[in-house]
């Protein structure tokens, strides 16, 4: 029995690792705040209420110890793409409201579906293809940093491509002094990065502000953030009118997935890695409360970003307690240092950005998919769609492209012919091993993909036209392992190829029959292929059947 006193001590260790932890991740989440609400054209105030909100509720009911909820670039810029789409304004009443409006509307869906046990959510966007728009998101962010970083002024709505023809064909425009904040910012970031356990961004902003001071920045054309407002606290839903909130509601199903993918594929990634289990429906559950409470308490859509929850993974968090920490020094600074915060330089705010989304430039997973030589499409597509059709254009056409992948390719199905192994009870693809033997008189078939609306047409094709190339083959056996239920069309198709196949004098036999598709299958065609002597567990069994009907019938 371990000594209470080692209990005690190993509860205090893991309580100060927490609290250092905290101290990590409050570093790198402050100046976030700063710069993801910028991203998303709102005052500061927005993003600190939502990193508050966050960070509370996902401490009291979240189940990962190393996720951070709080604002995250990705959320930021499509939902400013998203309410920019309905023709406001970022800086306009209407504009805040609306996004405040999508915010709350995101959590409503997400606390639905985490309700509904839609846990696989985030399987509507492959990882492919939500690896090449996290790349394509990070270039479009980084570029719409160069305004700041260069002291720039550039019409409101350029796209990336054009905003560096413009900054290229205007360089008599770029301020020395500015550029100069930039690059001694990122100066000392690089530096600073070398020792992960330090808030780089953090440090050089407090750097910056004490220079600003010192020296007036200001008065040299460096441009500041401004006056920071304190968050009032004051619960209320966002006031928009009837009709845009229906069209707010069509724009928050990209946002939906786009937080819940994005978050679970990081908690997900970390669970494995440290041999522990989350549960998709109650993250989709917190993560609706905390984009809902953060909407009520005027704050902008959060995640669980990659930044700050592998940032505490790696600061060695052992608990939610870490980001109960993190919350405690977010409030302290809120209430203590909000005011110096206006005089933070711009171009160190931009270097702040492209510092958090360095990771997201890396080609290393784009390379990965690469050399696996599967989904190539897939992410060059969703690289070519944000580009091209912008972070809200790019978002849809992700989701898109995912399912139309997953129609393709099961929409293609391979139908392999089945033997028996020796003397065992298996059976493998005929031609994989000598030892395999077709059945005498009966054809073992088995579909590779599950059958439904979009394949069941051509795997009935299929069987036929390998039925009929066979001169005596008066028993089929499919398999049906890769089904685990029928839709309609699915149920129908599978009644017209036993149809098809008495009509040639062959009888149909299904085996690896799930529980769910024995009752419908009993339900609307209890007489014929629906019939108990015509439904198998194993593809054995089924075979046996076959053949002892075969004997029969030459008898």
């Amino acid at each position: 029995m371990t000594p209470p006193s080692a209990v005690s001590s190993e509860a205090a260790f893991s309580r100060w690792r927490d609290l250092g932890a905290g101290l990590c991740v409050a570093g790198l989440l402050l100046p976030e705040a700063v710069a993801y609400a910028g991203l998303a054209h709102l005052p500061v105030v927005h993003a600190l209420s939502a990193a508050i909100v966050g960070l509370a509720l996902y401490a009291l009911f979240g189940g990962s110890r190393f996720a951070i909820v709080s604002p995250t670039s990705s959320a930021a810029v499509l939902s400013a793409a998203a309410v920019g789409s309905l023709g406001l304004v970022p800086g306009d009443v209407a504009y805040t409201q609306a996004l405040l409006a999508l915010t709350a509307t995101a959590g409503a869906m997400l606390l639905v579906l985490g309700w509904a046990g839609q846990g696989q959510l985030s399987a509507f966007v492959s990882r492919p293809v939500l690896r090449g728009y996290a790349f394509a998101l990070a270039v479009t962010i980084v570029v719409k940093q160069m305004p700041d970083a260069l002291g720039l002024a550039v019409p409101p709505g350029v796209d990336p491509a054009h905003l560096l023809l413009f900054a290229a064909s205007h360089r008599s425009q770029w301020q020395p002094a500015t550029i100069a904040v930039a690059l001694a910012a990122a100066l000392g970031v690089a530096l600073l990065r070398r020792w992960a356990w330090l808030p780089a961004s953090m440090i050089v902003m407090l750097l910056a502000i004490a220079a600003a001071r010192a020296f007036d920045l200001a008065g040299l054309g460096v441009a500041e953030v401004g006056i920071v407002q304190a968050p009032a606290w004051r619960l209320s839903l966002p006031v928009l009118p009837w009709a845009d909130w229906l069209r707010v509601g069509e724009l928050a199903a990209g946002l939906v997935v786009l937080v819940f993918a994005e978050s679970w594929g990081g908690v997900r990634s970390l669970a494995l890695a440290h041999g522990e289990t989350v549960d998709a429906n109650r993250e989709l559950l917190v993560l609706g409360a905390c984009n809902l409470g953060a909407a009520l308490c005027q704050g902008m859509p959060v995640g669980a970003g990659f930044s700050g929850t592998s940032a505490n993974a790696a600061a060695g968090a052992r608990s939610r307690w870490a980001g109960a920490a993190a919350l405690g020094v977010v409030v302290l600074a809120v209430v203590w240092a909000l005011p110096a915060l206006r005089y933070l330089p711009r171009p160190v705010l931009a270097v702040a950005v492209v510092n958090a989304l360095w990771h997201a430039l890396s080609l290393r997973p784009l390379r990965a998919v690469w050399r696996m030589d599967r989904d190539r499409l897939s992410v060059v597509g969703a690289v070519v769609a944000v580009l091209a059709l912008g972070v809200l254009g790019g978002m849809l056409a992700a989701i898109a492209l995912s399912l139309v992948t997953a129609l393709r390719r099961f929409s293609q199905p391979v139908v392999h012919e089945l033997g028996k192994l020796g003397d065992s009870h298996d059976f493998v693809v005929l031609d994989e091993n000598p030892e395999v033997v077709a059945v005498p008189g009966v054809l073992v078939l088995r579909p590779e993909e599950p059958l439904f609306f979009a394949s069941a047409e051509r795997v009935v094709a299929e069987v036929v036209r390998i039925a009929k190339s066979r001169e005596v083959t008066p028993q089929v056996v499919l398999s049906l392992e890769e089904t685990a239920d029928l839709d309609g069309t699915a149920a129908e198709c599978l009644l017209e190829l036993d149809r098809l196949l008495h009509a040639s004098g062959r009888r149909l036999l299904l085996a690896r029959v799930k529980g769910s598709v024995r009752e419908l299958l009993a339900r609307i065609d209890a007489q014929g292929l629906g019939h108990a002597d015509r439904l198998y567990w194993s593809v054995a069994d089924a075979a046996r059947a076959a053949q002892a009907a075969v004997a029969a019938a030459s008898n």
